[in-house]
């Protein structure tokens, strides 16, 4: 039965996808038509997003990663029948597409770890399993099929299930894990077709003299990354100064105001931070744009903003479009290595510092680009950027925030 729980994860994956296509091709040509108008529907978007999900879709908010972790370490199924819903996976996504089209700079792929979780814990339920390890190991399944269907990456899915959602080794090598990657991935595959997510980027970084982009990528990714994390740690606590009785008092008020400042951001960069950053780490690879510095480091602000303000939606594709952005900056000043193999090495370095998951971040790189030849300098490079992002930011950024929602949602049961 689990099998067509995995199918669905592979069917609702693909709606996602296009429903995201389609509401980031809306906001395209709007702002097409009048870029100014995103300072008016970028706060009216923020203030709908946030007043839908606390009346319908409350548990909705954020990545949805920490969430699906926090699930995998409770043993009070009642609570995570509360966290893992199928109303809940519904509003990940309505509000998710809401927010790219509003300007959010946002990615699904959190999102579908919680959805598929919450798909496997719902097909868990009906199939009355009772055994802890049993129901676990089913959430952990949907997890990782939600991400690997997501970016057609069923290799990194099994990786990112034994690296940042298993704790145990008994889920880290169940086969149903494996099972249900397998047969969403190929739903979606049946669905989409056999693509790979940013293209097929032929190059390669022979040893010698082109490693120094390794030395390079590793410890800078690893810098901003650990950085990132290191924020995003601090202001899940609470915001700073005045700013957090403000947003407690008037939470419609404070998303409006993060939609006027990512709706500024937007302005600056000529759209280029908004949504997903897809086009624009797409473009970077394959070398036919080209962006300054600035890219990279309003797009970092964009991100920011965007998880002060709440709303749901991840980091994994944003994080990716940051590394590609900084990749591609770093390259014009190492001329002895290929341009287009140092921006998978930024992506790489960026996406290992902000989520600590070298193995996750070499594969996911290797995958969505179907490029094997740059696989150990990948390794090298994301290995480096863990060490110096622990340096920076000594815990892990899911598993803190997992740790924040699990003492949040227990407190409130109390």
């Amino acid at each position: 039965m689990y099998c067509s729980g995995a199918v669905l994860i592979g069917i609702i994956s693909v709606i996602f996808a296009h429903l995201g296509d389609a509401a980031a091709d809306l906001r395209y040509r709007i702002v097409a038509l009048n870029a100014w108008s995103m300072l008016l529907i970028a706060p009216l978007g923020m203030i709908t997003i946030t007043w839908l999900t606390r009346l319908l879709f409350n548990g909705a908010q954020g990545s949805g990663i920490p969430q699906t972790i926090a699930t995998l370490h409770m043993h009070n199924f009642m609570l995570v029948d509360k966290i893992l819903t199928l109303r809940i996976a519904l509003g990940k996504v309505l509000m998710t597409c809401l927010g790219l089209i509003c300007g959010a700079s946002i990615g699904r792929e959190g999102p579908s770890v919680q959805i598929g979780a919450s798909i496997m814990h719902a097909f868990s339920r009906a199939m009355r399993q009772h055994n802890d390890v049993t129901r676990h190991g089913m959430i952990l399944a949907g997890g990782a099929a939600g991400m690997a269907a997501a970016f057609n990456t069923p290799l990194a899915g099994v990786v990112f299930a034994i690296e940042e959602l298993a704790h145990s080794f008994e889920q880290k090598s169940s086969g149903r894990t494996l099972t249900v990657i397998i047969f969403s991935g190929i739903t979606a595959i049946a669905l989409l077709g056999n693509y790979t997510y940013f293209g097929r980027a032929n190059t390669s970084i022979p040893v010698g003299v082109a490693w120094l982009a390794v030395l390079v990528c590793g410890v800078s990714g690893g810098l901003a990354g650990g950085l990132f994390a290191r924020c995003v740690i601090r202001l899940s606590k609470g915001l700073p100064g005045s700013l957090r009785p403000f947003a407690a008092r008037f939470p419609l008020g404070f998303a409006a105001l993060c939609g006027l400042l990512l709706a500024l951001i937007g302005l600056v960069s000529d759209g280029a931070t908004y949504g997903t950053g897809y086009l624009q780490a797409r473009g970077i690879i394959d070398g036919t744009l080209h962006y300054p510095a600035s890219f990279f480091l309003l797009k970092y602000l964009s991100m920011l903003i965007t998880f002060c303000s709440g709303i749901p939606g991840g980091m994994f594709a944003p994080s990716l479009a940051i590394g590609a952005g900084m990749g591609g900056w770093i390259g014009q000043f190492l001329p002895h290595t290929s341009p287009g193999a140092v921006v998978l090495l930024g992506m790489a370095a960026y996406f290992c510092g902000v989520a600590q998951s070298p193995l996750t971040a070499t594969i996911i790189v290797m995958e969505i680009c179907d490029n094997q030849q740059v696989t150990l300098a990948l390794l090298a490079t994301a290995f480096l950027a863990f060490g110096v992002s622990r340096m920076i930011c000594p815990h892990p950024l899911y598993s803190v925030l997992a740790t924040g929602f699990m003492e949040k949602t227990e407190q409130k049961e109390i």
